[in-house]
């Protein structure tokens, strides 16, 4: 497949400024730009579709340039957002700024065709305001701007509605597509599909400053300026994809562990695995037919599940932190391996898991199994705990619990100070040793 009709079959294809946008593609180099809003100091995998999209195009000899909003990152893009956002300092953006300046080079490194990463408080930080509202405002109509969807929704179904501030993010972002134009030569904007909005916005303003400045009316030099837009990560529902009862899921460890992002992605459906996989790996087409069938043939597996963990696992932290995963995973579920994981290891593997503290004098002695099971909640009674064992569905440490008179010592601490109690398949409970008080 040429490239324009990759992207289509992937669907990172939502809107288009222009119907044969998607052949120039595969026939012209383009220099094209994707923001990425400096509210926190990671990106978090809804940033996946736009940069593996910009790496994507790099690959195909495009020049890409990711704009960090350090100037309207201060504002605040109200597109999907249904309440007014908590304005961050400028010392907060600027550090921001400088972490995903720092992750984006290293996601898009290519020595062949490096990726030019700007941040446009280079061009708003001495702008007069005035001249702004002169120059640029003039050729914004309020009505227009009220009729775009990200204004009418927050006017007609919130309270709250919106502010001047948040109303004027079109125009600046409108102006970023402009003064890149003017710097690289830049003539493609790609973003969300809530950017829409704002990408026209920017492809209208610089054809009328571009006309505005233009002393020969025969020529049009502005027909070469686009917009693309790309489906938001969602859900195969359309539910919001990237969401847990945590929080965001993020692409740097320091927020979300190597292992937790895995599993992230591990717990897929059948339906969102097939469609990330388009999305978000260089599967094929054939590739991706063969998983599907082999996921109705022997669904237990989780095919699909397994090929996007991996991917995404080395995609975003590396082959190393992929082989630590993949031995810490399959170690929980195996006696002879989990006594090899680290107390670390064992903390971030049950950072979720319910824990309760226990003493390790009474291990001294041995507390039987029945004793810990109903303590913990695992089990509502001993005599459930009892039952429970004599049907075979209790582990302690990857081992299945087979005496319900088991005495549970010192022994079976795991890096000496955790127990792993599992009921079930899925149902786990971690024990640990309570640390000494410090004197």
């Amino acid at each position: 497949m040429k490239l324009g009709e990759e992207l289509q079959w992937r669907g990172l294809v939502k809107d288009k400024t222009c119907p044969t946008l998607l052949p120039k593609l595969s026939e012209q180099k383009f220099t094209l730009y994707c923001g990425f809003d400096p509210t926190a100091s990671s990106l978090h995998i809804g940033s996946l579709l736009p940069l593996l999209l910009l790496r994507r195009l790099q690959r195909q000899g495009h020049q890409v340039i990711a704009v960090l909003g350090g100037a309207t990152g201060m504002i605040g893009d109200p597109s999907g957002k249904d309440e007014e956002r908590l304005l961050l300092t400028k010392e907060t953006i600027a550090h921001n700024c400088q972490a995903l300046r720092t992750y984006i080079a290293k996601f898009l490194h290519d020595e062949r065709n490096p990726p030019r990463i700007v941040d446009n408080y280079e061009w708003f930080a001495d702008i007069n305001y005035i001249s702004f509202l002169r120059d640029v405002g003039k050729h914004f109509s309020v009505n227009a701007m009220i009729a775009k969807e990200s204004v009418r929704m927050r006017l007609e179904t919130r309270e709250q509605g919106i502010s001047y501030t948040e109303f004027s993010y079109a125009l600046m972002q409108s102006y970023d597509f402009y003064q890149l134009y003017q710097r690289y030569g830049c003539n493609l904007q790609i973003g969300g599909s809530d950017q829409w909005g704002n990408i026209t916005s920017g492809v209208e303003l610089i054809r009328k400053l571009i006309n505005a400045a233009s002393t020969d009316t025969a020529s049009d030099t502005t027909a070469n300026v686009y917009g693309l837009t790309f489906p938001l990560l969602t859900k195969s529902d359309g539910r919001k994809f990237g969401k847990t009862a945590t929080g965001n899921v993020w692409l740097t460890a320091d927020r979300t562990s190597p292992y937790d992002f895995y599993q992230f992605f591990l717990r897929t459906s059948d339906a969102d695995a097939l469609l990330l996989l388009r999305q978000l790996t260089d599967i094929s087409r054939a590739e991706l037919e063969a998983v599907a069938t082999a996921m109705t043939s022997q669904p237990e597996l989780r095919q699909a599940q397994q090929q996007l963990a991996t991917a995404m696992l080395k995609l975003v932290h590396g082959e190393g932190e992929l082989a630590k995963v993949t031995a810490m995973t399959a170690a929980f579920f195996a006696k002879d391996k989990l006594a090899d994981l680290t107390a670390e290891q064992l903390q971030t593997r049950f950072a979720d898991t319910p824990c309760t503290n226990i003493d390790l004098a009474p291990l001294s002695a041995g507390v039987g199994i029945a004793e810990l099971l109903t303590m913990c909640g695992l089990c509502a009674s001993r005599g459930q705990a009892k039952r429970d064992i004599s049907a075979g569905g209790v582990y302690i440490n990857a081992t299945r619990v087979s005496d319900v008179g088991l005495q549970v010592d010192a022994s079976f601490l795991l890096a000496g100070q955790f127990i792993v109690l599992r009921k079930g398949k899925k149902t786990f409970h971690l024990l640990r040793i309570k640390q000494p008080a410090a004197t």
